[in-house]
């Protein structure tokens, strides 16, 4: 699955397109490599996104095509 839409279908972040422009801004990483937005996710890889000075680092546990709001925290975990 991309990145931008695995990002949105988590609901990690709101909109594809925002997913996107992180991407593009250098802002997302998939196992330490910056990411595209078209680059694939699956299962046991790391994301990491760079908010402002913080960031957020999370392990892919699967990737739903459409993920119900109750289904969407089950497909990562916080690390």
């Amino acid at each position: 699955m991309r990145i931008d839409k695995y990002l949105k279908n988590a609901r990690i972040i709101k909109r594809r397109t925002v997913g996107k422009d992180a991407c593009d801004g250098g802002r997302i990483s998939i196992n330490d490599k910056v990411a595209k937005p078209g680059d694939q996710v699956k299962p046991g890889d790391i994301i990491t996104i760079r908010y402002g000075d913080g960031e957020q680092k999370v392990e892919v546990l699967e990737c739903l095509e459409h993920a119900p709001k109750d289904k969407a925290g089950d497909m990562y975990r916080e690390l």
